[in-house]
């Protein structure tokens, strides 16, 4: 079995203290897809050297582009030539997730929020019994990992059966993880077997009604990931790759947030609830860690409940390949005038087009902010939605759809766009979303975050480090936690 990063919490505990194992540089690198980056870091200090970034190479060989990264950390510090390498990846498309599960209000929806929170994007979700159009859809939609849930425990088992059998009757061949009614997992292991189907047996994300349990299940899915899809996607023609690849990006990102909320202890604090929104050319993704007050999840009426740690990803909002939905997803919500929408919807199809296209004069640059505003606004809105109180014969209850973001401390903007047009850009795109900006009452967007950009791209590397350096980890996130609490304090 393939050895996995556990979680952060009781995972980041080691035998030796970090202070006392030996001292080394480690390369933190990121294969995005589009462009790979890497970072140098000192693992005794958590001191950031050297940063490098190349585009991917998957059109030859992912380890390309590392390369010339190499090459250029070599130059600003040659220790980087031996340097131990620790990476994350979504070249050649990320990690394709389909959920399967009994009914699609609860066990598939608790589904797909795991699925999210594992560093995959879900590419189908199915409920309810299998049949000839079930079974199509789910090919068609090419998932690299099958995740199959249903029933609480002890609950009705029928469904999950019934689909872990038309995946056996079919010889799925996908590795699949199980993560539903553990009472049926010694049959539905059965019906696996037989097939020759790769799988990974995981606790169930819903136990029992109006609880989510993911943590059994994304350390299932890490599993899976490392061990069939990343030689499974043919990036590299060597074993280099597969022995650097700790995790899907995203998942390291998120871990890489949760060290940045959470901190390790109190002597090594975090900043509190966070939201990390990343604008890419394709996605723009949102995570988040808000810890819910108790006292309201009891006036919540969710049939799923929320998890802390989340995160969702927008297809249709980007920067380049998914700037005309972007513009029309704008259009839709009111975040974009009639009168700029021909002009903005122009420059997004020229986007589209040439998704190389680097903005080159005053009128690009600002086809390019107005783009990531209405990005970031509609993705941040999808991710923490809406909230309103509603009196029935219970009396007062809270009735929302996503994640409540109101009182986030931070909110850290990253991709490119952010970083490279500079502070006063970002801010104007991330105060945007902010209630003290304007935003239409009732959704649960920031109120008065620190807003902040991780202009080296560290949460992915904290991520990255944090199981083995964990305190190295932190230091790294520094200048973000600074941001953070510049704030409160």
């Amino acid at each position: 079995m393939v050895e996995v990063p556990e979680p952060l919490g009781e995972g980041l505990e080691t035998s030796q203290p970090e202070a006392q194992r030996p001292r080394r540089l480690v390369a933190c690198v990121d294969f995005g897809s589009t462009f790979t980056k890497a970072a140098l870091v000192d693992t005794g200090t958590g001191e950031l050297l050297a940063t490098a970034s190349h585009r991917t190479t998957v059109d030859t060989d992912v380890l390309d582009g590392w390369e010339a990264c190499r090459a250029s950390l070599t130059r600003t510090d040659p220790r980087a030539r031996d340097a131990e390498v620790l990476a994350c990846s979504s070249a050649g498309g990320g990690l394709r997730i389909a959920v399967v599960g009994n009914e699609e209000l609860v066990t598939a929806e608790a589904g797909r929020r795991v699925a999210l929170s594992s560093g995959g994007r879900v590419v189908h979700v199915a409920s309810g019994p299998p049949s000839a159009r079930w079974l199509r859809d789910l090919r068609s939609s090419d998932p690299d990992v099958v995740l199959l849930v249903g029933g609480t425990d002890g609950g009705n088992a029928e469904v999950l059966l019934s689909c872990a059998g038309a995946l056996a009757e079919h010889h799925w061949s996908g590795p699949v993880v199980v993560a539903g009614n553990v009472d049926a997992r010694t049959e539905v292991a059965g019906l696996l077997d037989a097939a020759e189907t790769p799988y990974v047996l995981a606790d169930n994300v819903v136990p029992r009604i109006g609880v989510l349990a993911p943590e059994s299940a994304r350390k299932a899915i890490r599993e899976m990931f490392l061990r069939h899809v990343i030689g499974g996607k043919h990036l590299s023609s060597g074993a280099g790759f597969r022995r650097m690849v700790r995790a899907a990006t995203p998942d390291a990102v998120l871990t890489g947030v949760e060290l940045l909320a959470r901190g390790l202890d109190e002597a090594r604090p975090g900043v509190g609830d966070v939201a990390v929104v990343d604008v890419g050319g394709a996605t723009t993704d949102v995570h988040s860690v808000v810890e819910q007050d108790p006292e309201d999840a009891g006036l919540a009426r969710e049939v799923v409940a929320t998890l802390a740690l989340s995160r969702t990803v927008e297809g249709d909002l980007g920067m380049r390949w998914s700037a005309v939905s972007t513009v029309e997803e704008g259009v839709a919500a009111g975040l974009v005038d009639e009168g700029e929408a021909p002009r903005l919807r122009q420059a997004a199809f020229a986007r589209r087009e040439d998704p190389a296209l680097l903005p080159a004069s005053a009128a690009e640059r600002r086809d390019d902010e107005a783009l990531a505003t209405v990005a970031v606004g509609v993705a941040l809105r999808r991710h923490a939605g809406r909230r309103q109180v509603v009196y029935g014969p219970d009396g007062r209850v809270v009735e929302r759809s996503g994640k409540d973001l109101r009182e986030v401390a931070v909110l850290v903007g990253s991709g490119g766009v952010l970083r490279a047009q500079g502070p006063e850009v970002a801010a104007r795109v991330l105060g945007s979303v902010t209630e003290e900006h304007g935003v239409a009452a009732g959704w649960q967007l920031p109120r008065a975050p620190r807003v902040v950009v991780d202009s080296d791209y560290v949460l992915a590397a904290a991520g990255l480090l944090a199981a083995e350096h964990c305190e190295a980890a932190h230091a790294l996130l520094a200048p973000l936690r600074r941001a953070g609490t510049a704030r409160r304090g």
